[in-house]
């Protein structure tokens, strides 16, 4: 790259497109490097700044983001197949609370034994339990097979 586009970062003025021998000794004069920003471009953009102070600043920005992400939880609800009305009414409240926090839920509907080979009334009664969660959601996973039984993850909705 004979020629750069080179910008002072101090006062950020543009010096114009100059050659590359000529930026780096400008570089070298004022005790900076010079940073190639835009390769891509035509020519290329440099600037003159102190490189060390950059990457500091720039993993600053990526840790202070990295904080302010927001660290969705998933909470776990499980279930049998011969959970009585009463239980089934608890753990749909536990659901809505979970869900009015703003935390994933896992609806886990276990089997055992020879309830292995219901699977059909398995998947109706984990459909029923997610019908009757009066607080708006979104499935986020299907209703799923796993070896122990079916399994699902529903989320808040966010409107």
């Amino acid at each position: 790259m004979p020629e750069v586009r080179v910008i002072r970062d101090s006062d950020n003025t543009q010096l114009g497109v100059i050659p590359t021998s000529q930026a780096l000794e400008l570089a070298r004069e004022e005790g900076l490097d010079l940073v190639e920003i835009a390769p891509q471009a035509k020519p290329p953009v440099c600037k003159i700044m102190d490189f060390g102070k950059f990457q500091y600043q720039k993993s600053r920005l990526e840790r202070v983001n990295k904080f302010k992400q927001k660290k969705s939880e998933v909470k776990g609800i499980r279930l049998g197949v011969r959970t009585d009305t009463h239980d089934l009414e608890f753990k749909k409240a536990q659901a809505e609370k979970f869900l009015k926090k703003g935390a994933k839920v896992k609806v886990e509907l276990t089997m055992r034994g020879r309830e292995k080979a219901h699977q059909d009334l398995a998947r109706e009664n984990l459909k029923q339990f997610l019908h009757e969660i009066a607080i708006p959601y979104k499935i986020e996973q299907e209703i799923k097979r796993y070896p122990g039984g079916f399994n699902a993850i529903i989320a808040p909705d966010e409107e």
